[in-house]
């Protein structure tokens, strides 16, 4: 299929989406709500140059972005893996309070079936909501006024004339951990297979699973598009089409980026910037997990380090060698990333909606690439919970960077505050209240101290390994200073961040961070049982 058509359908058929007044004339009102623009990238660590991130990465949109509205560089995810962290964000309800314990659909959960989501109590206060690409985790098209496009987000697949498969170019043994995880490559290196194999049917990149629905590659400059730039150029299109119309109608556009989610594929272009032979890998201290609790605690199997000792092995032991080829790819799919954020962004500044429009961007979650023995997300770690976060709010002051502990939990009640939302996130008194707090007031004043939110950013680990009792979950809790790990079996971490940013030196077992230790415990426990 021709995707370019693709997008071409999905645009035309806007037009008939009900509340946008697009075939009939409608009365021009004024919009005293502001729009808002909402961006989220999976997998997106903090590398980006306005986090303090990778030397090397190349995010010239995201840090342009930084610069004209509102950092938060200790932000965190609360569940830092795909379903749970964006259920928790889009109801405004920690993972642990709704019972959401691992993978489980949000319709699915009973915890969460008296709440609103902040697209329904968007639509119920006048704004027309749409969006395209990955948002929650198993999508729910129910939620919005309007949908983008339709397409497998993780796509292209290496399909080897049989079913999607890991990258031919990828070694063994990594490959063979699928066609999502196991694979990265530029877009450029598409996939052949033997007769042997695709017994004579056709091969290459595959959009979905199951289908005859192909990525044609030509050249660079001849080719489809990939699933992120079809969102990107939705986008555009949108805004540019609102822009013209007459209808003062505030909008809520959602925007869901799956990169650099796996698999790595990204123009070639992106990965020419990253030479291979001038990666730098993160810093890493050998033998740094020796005093963790994870490696005693989760199976070997488990994915982040099942993940890291593969990739190792498929380059002869030389982890390094392997962890470059992987950042590599990483690197060039933030920066591919960062090209889609750009044209959405600009998008907004050319429009008459640049001073009425709220733009956030954020991460479901890290990604740990490498340290502590492990290659994935859903670690206790820095470098899985910590995420990018920017809110450009008009009117307020604009490059200030947030050092003060926040999480994905404070995006909900932010936005009610900032759009003065009414109606509350409950549909009946059965409902949860919003367990996080609004960012509102650090928006106003940058220099702020204290606010009415907790001193750390609390995060869960969602695993299956956990029983449904809230109170026996790991827990990784960060304050301005410090990490606190709280393992389901009572095992602990301590590490002092303003000192050790690398989180190298655990110091539970410490008798000088006793007390320290025991404040930071209670502080995460006040939270998690929480009966408000």
């Amino acid at each position: 299929m021709n995707h370019n058509k693709l997008i071409a359908y999905a645009l035309a058929g806007v037009f008939v989406v009900a509340g946008i007044g697009r075939m009939t004339a409608q009365p021009v009102t004024t919009n005293t709500k502001p729009n808002v623009v909402f961006i989220i990238c999976d997998d997106l660590n903090d590398y980006e140059g306005a986090f303090g991130g990778h030397p090397q990465v190349k995010t010239p949109n995201i840090d342009k972005l930084a610069r004209s509205g509102i950092s938060f560089t200790n932000a965190h995810s609360n569940c830092p893996v795909c379903a749970p962290s964006r259920n928790s964000l889009f109801t405004g309800v920690y993972p642990f309070a709704s019972g959401d314990l691992g993978w489980t659909a949000l319709k699915n959960l009973p915890g969460l079936k008296n709440n609103k989501t902040i697209m329904e109590l968007f639509s119920e206060n006048g704004y027309h909501v749409m969006g395209s690409g990955k948002l929650l985790h198993h999508h729910r098209k129910d939620l919005w006024q309007e949908w983008g496009i339709n397409i497998n987000n993780y796509g292209p697949l290496a399909f080897n004339g049989i079913e999607p498969v890991g990258h031919p170019s990828v070694p063994e043994p990594y490959r063979s951990i699928g066609p999502i995880d196991g694979s990265f490559a530029p877009l450029s290196d598409v996939p052949t297979f033997p007769d042997s194999i695709s017994q004579g049917n056709k091969t290459g990149w595959l959009y979905t699973r199951g289908k005859n629905d192909f990525l044609d590659y030509r050249s660079e400059d001849d080719r489809d598009l990939m699933p992120d730039e079809m969102h990107s150029e939705w986008a555009v299109k949108r805004i540019e089409e609102m822009d013209a119309d007459n209808s003062e109608k505030p909008f809520f556009m959602g925007i869901g980026f799956v990169r650099p989610h796996t698999p790595l594929y990204a123009p070639k272009k992106y990965f020419d910037m990253f030479p291979i032979d001038e990666i730098q890998l993160s810093e890493i201290k050998p033998g740094d997990n020796t005093d963790t609790h994870y490696k005693d605690i989760y199976p070997a199997e488990m994915k982040g380090l099942r993940y890291f000792r593969t990739l190792k092995e498929s380059y002869g032991g030389n982890a390094e060698e392997g962890l470059k080829h992987f950042l590599q790819a990483y690197l060039a799919c933030i920066a591919f990333t960062d090209a889609q954020i750009g044209k959405v962004v600009d998008a907004i500044d050319n429009s008459r909606f640049k001073e009425n429009t709220i733009i956030v961007l954020v991460a479901d979650h890290g990604w740990q690439m490498g340290e502590k023995d492990y290659l994935f997300k859903n670690s206790p770690w820095e470098e899985s919970t910590r995420i990018p976060m920017i809110i450009r709010k008009p009117g307020n002051k604009a490059g200030a960077a947030i050092k003060h502990p926040v999480s994905l939990i404070d995006i909900y009640p932010t936005l009610v505050d900032a759009c003065d939302l009414e109606g509350g996130n409950r549909k009946n008194p059965e409902g949860i209240d919003l367990s996080g707090f609004s960012l509102v007031p650090f928006l106003k004043n940058p220099e702020l101290q204290t606010w009415e939110g907790h001193k750390g950013a609390l995060s869960m680990l969602g695993n299956g390994l956990n029983n449904t009792d809230k109170m026996k979950q790991t827990y990784a809790y960060r304050t301005q200073d410090w990490r606190y790990i709280l393992y389901l079996d009572g095992s602990e971490e301590l590490y002092h961040n303003k000192v050790d940013p690398y989180e190298w030196e655990n110091l539970a077992e410490d008798q000088n961070y006793i007390q320290i230790k025991n404040e930071l415990q209670a502080e995460m426990l006040e939270i998690v049982d929480d009966k408000r």
